[in-house]
């Protein structure tokens, strides 16, 4: 009984050439004939039930088979439940059933011949069983001293044995191993599914070390592979930390290195896409911050872009409202950009006041005047001019503003002393500023980090230096024509532009991602770098600072005052 399938057919169609040998559910069928007689071998659930036509159902016998278990190296029995050769044709689909009964209106003539017949096959069955069982121990004792070896106990090398049975066992072929011909006659269904399942529990042994070791390999190959890149990796996340902690635009002095800048940004078209008009922060007031303004998750708070004109309204109230107390015939707008301030204070206050923007970029001025006419705001001119040597007379405007213009002056003095030369006595001069903190070598100095923070801040967007807004004050203050100065931090209402004009990218990207490497790449620098000011400003290191001061009336000029030289 422990053949292999092929050899059990052969014997099997020899011995009894009446029988059929079928599997019902897994194997394919082969049929022998004689005499128009059927006959079944039917595999079922390791057991071997032979069938044979009968018109009568006869009781199956129970045929003992005897083997050596190597592990123990002790003799143990095996039942194997057959059917005799005077059993039913019909399969057994349940291996626990043991008789089957009918009744047969064949003549008893042809009775006598079937009894005969049944009596010859039961003794060449047990013939035949002998055989297999005497093979069977000899083939079994061989191949179990083997395993022997691998297995550590009974219960895992039969475990084992089941499991490379199922896994070698192609269901398109005719093969049938010993295990599926030796079984205990009593083992049910759910005994072999248990054995089966085993094998999803059964980690490492003997059996299986060899898929474990491949395994092994492949993770250390897979480990090797990591550690091989994971070098290169590191390089590449360095080498690009570097690229964007090394500031690109410094600003050169004599160079137009701002006004170039600026051109190039105008062109783009980019930054007025997501900033608008305003090429300066926004005010966001408390119930907008309270609410998670400048944050992914923000909601219900002030549009980006409209936050800008908040705060022009903002900063031209604290200022020129307060200082001036009614309506100023002209502005100047120093660093206009784009020119979104002097529309809006040219919209603002109306024909009966004229705003005259300067840059240092063409590209700025004619942009600024194209949305001019387009908005249908003839009282707002442009010009290209530098802020440092302006060409206006003395005492020229009732107002002066400057937004965001003064990080980019390479002589922050002279910056505001050539302001205060073309306001009228008794006009405003307001500067929103981007501004370090106060610090100086005796009090409050400046840490190492701070310095380098400083200097990349100084060098990517091309500002020469900052100063603090109570140096702002400080200049002022000492020119003897001011009166009215006043500094303060807006800080907390403008830090949330920062971020929050990175989400504007981040649910709007569409322009950039079909700009091209170049704008990417640009785009990549400009987030870290607005990400590093937000970090400055939070830290306290840079203040966002507002300065403010009406110019006497009647000015006393000494002439040896430098700065009353005009």
């Amino acid at each position: 009984m422990c053949l292999c399938q092929r050899d059990a057919l052969v014997e099997v169609s020899k011995r009894f050439p009446a029988f059929a040998c079928v599997n019902k559910k897994y194997f394919s069928t082969k049929i022998f004939h004689q005499n128009s007689r059927f006959g079944l071998i039917f595999i079922h659930q390791k057991k071997l039930l032979i069938y044979h036509t009968s018109e009568r159902a006869l009781k199956r016998d129970t045929y003992t088979h005897t083997y050596t278990n190597n592990t123990n190296n002790k003799r143990s029995s095996v039942s194997m439940m057959t059917t005799s050769a005077s059993s039913l044709l019909f399969p057994l689909h349940s291996s626990s059933s043991s008789s089957f009964s009918s009744k047969s209106p064949r003549s008893n003539h042809r009775n006598h011949h079937q009894n005969q017949r049944r009596h010859a096959m039961m003794k060449s069955s047990s013939s035949f069983t002998t055989t297999i069982q005497t093979t069977g121990q000899r083939r079994t004792r061989h191949r179990r001293r083997n395993k022997a070896i691998l297995a550590q106990n009974d219960e895992q090398t039969t475990i084992i044995q089941t499991i490379q049975t199922n896994n070698n066992r192609r269901p398109t072929t005719n093969v049938l191993s010993k295990e599926e011909l030796l079984c205990k006659p009593n083992e049910s269904v759910s005994q072999l599914a248990a054995a089966q399942a085993a094998k999803k529990n059964v980690v490492s042994t003997p059996a299986n070390s060899s898929s474990v070791i491949k395994n092994a390999l492949i993770n250390a190959n897979a480990l090797s592979a990591q550690a091989f890149y994971l070098p290169y990796v590191a390089l590449a996340a360095v080498t690009i930390k570097k690229i964007l902690d090394t500031p690109s635009r410094a600003y050169v002095d004599g160079a137009n290195t701002v006004g170039s800048e600026y051109d190039a940004w105008t062109e783009e078209g980019i930054l007025e896409y997501y900033w608008g008009e305003h090429i300066h922060l926004g005010w966001y007031e408390d119930e907008d911050l309270a609410n998670g303004a400048g944050t992914l998750l923000g909601n219900d708070v002030t549009d980006f872009k409209e936050a800008k004109f908040a705060f022009v309204d903002k900063m031209c109230d604290w200022s020129i409202q307060d200082l001036f107390g009614k309506q100023p015939a002209n502005i100047l707008d120093v660093g206009c950009g784009i020119g979104g301030a002097s529309r809006h204070l040219a919209k603002r206050y109306g024909n009966g006041t004229t705003v005259t923007g300067i840059t240092l970029s063409p590209n700025q001025r004619d942009r600024a005047t194209e949305l001019a006419k387009e908005q249908n705001v003839p009282n707002a001119e442009f010009k290209v001019m530098n802020a440092l040597e302006m060409t206006f007379p003395d005492d020229t405007f009732d107002a002066v503003w400057a937004c965001e213009s003064g990080e980019h002056m390479p002589d922050k003095k002279k910056y505001v002393e050539e302001m205060i030369r073309v306001l009228k006595p008794g006009g405003v001069l307001v500067v929103a500023t981007w501004c370090q903190r106060d610090a100086d070598e005796t009090k409050n100095p400046f840490t190492e980090d701070e310095k380098k923070n400083l200097q990349f801040l100084y060098e990517e967007w091309a500002h020469p230096y900052f100063v603090s807004y109570e140096e702002y004050e400080r200049l002022m203050r000492n020119t003897h024509v001011m009166e009215k100065v006043q500094g303060e931090n807006w800080v907390k209402n403008t830090i949330a532009s920062w971020r929050h004009s990175i989400w504007v990218g981040v649910w709007d990207p569409w322009p950039v991602v079909f700009a091209g490497p170049r704008i990417w790449y640009k785009t990549i620098r400009e987030i870290v770098t607005l990400e590093r000011m937000h970090r400055a400003f939070d830290r306290g290191l840079m203040t966002y600072g507002l300065i403010k001061g009406r110019k006497k009336e009647e000015i006393v000029r000494d002439k040896d005052d430098a700065f009353y030289s005009w």
